[in-house]
């Protein structure tokens, strides 16, 4: 059976193959939000079907490709859409993309998603700067033997996302007068969402905005030794705030706020 490090070997050769090399920055893009990678500069665009060992991405709102380049003079490899449990992945494929990017030589990774908003002050078509998250999604990535390699057994998740990275991102939404939110984020299985009754209890245990992404992948980049900024668009208020919840609504809000998100973005990736 061919072990992880040599399958993450095939995807790094095949992808450096395509002409991809001095990756400063990982970017995943959660739904809606993909539109990002389309202003990477002298973009080079790899399907994820063609990509040795790599799933493919299921949900819309999410276009499956790799796309590297330059975006605000940084050389990025972006993620036009990500894997999630709830699509049956186990958890070695939704992070594997991770692995991959760090694999071909990364330094930090930016991580956004589509999020309810649990916090009773936060807005559809906010973003939400991630200081924290708590994992309920019922699993962990890194369980099963582990590579020293790779990290360590007992990652440590004081600091999961980079306190400077953070302060990099308040700046920036400061300078182009952004109502930058910011809090916690929890990670739910999915598909469902979630009941009133469960967002009662995420507030209680203080959470600030609830998804089905992003923790797994954090947990990962963390395991491997990567910066992290995560950014959450609250495309809705969660369950028992509003009166129903479904996808297209989620589609709607980041269509809406997506140039926020994308001068949030490149503002603090060139200051980074």
């Amino acid at each position: 059976m061919t072990s992880l490090q040599e399958k993450l070997q095939q995807t790094a050769s095949y992808i450096q193959e395509k002409g991809v090399n001095e990756i400063e920055f990982g970017l995943i893009l959660g739904s809606g939000l993909g539109e990002l990678a389309d202003e990477i500069e002298d973009a080079v665009k790899i399907a994820y079907s063609d990509i040795p060992y790599f799933p493919i991405s299921t949900v819309e709102g999410h276009a499956g490709q790799l796309v590297y380049g330059t975006l605000a003079g940084r050389k990025v490899l972006a993620m036009q859409g990500r894997f999630h449990f709830y699509e049956g992945y186990p958890m070695e494929s939704v992070t594997y993309p991770v692995r991959v990017m760090a694999a071909l030589g990364i330094h930090s990774l930016i991580v956004t998603n589509a999020a309810g908003g649990v916090n009773k002050n936060f807005e559809p078509g906010n973003l939400m700067l991630i200081n924290d998250h708590i994992n309920f999604t019922g699993t962990n990535p890194l369980i099963g033997p582990n590579d020293n390699e790779m990290g360590p057994r007992f990652p440590d998740m004081s600091h999961a996302y980079t306190i400077e990275y953070q302060d990099v991102a308040r700046a920036a939404a400061k300078k182009v007068g952004l109502n930058l939110r910011e809090g916690v984020y929890m990670g739910f299985s999915g598909p469902t969402y979630e009941t009133p009754a469960e967002i009662h209890m995420a507030r209680t245990m203080g959470a600030d905005a609830v998804g089905m992404s992003t923790v797994a992948e954090v947990i990962v980049a963390v395991h491997s030794g990567l910066k992290v900024l995560g950014v959450s668009c609250i495309t809705n208020l969660a369950a028992g705030m509003q009166a129903n919840l479904n996808h297209a609504e989620v589609v709607e809000t980041t269509e809406r706020v997506k140039e926020d998100f994308k001068f949030l973005v490149k503002e603090t990736l060139q200051e980074l």
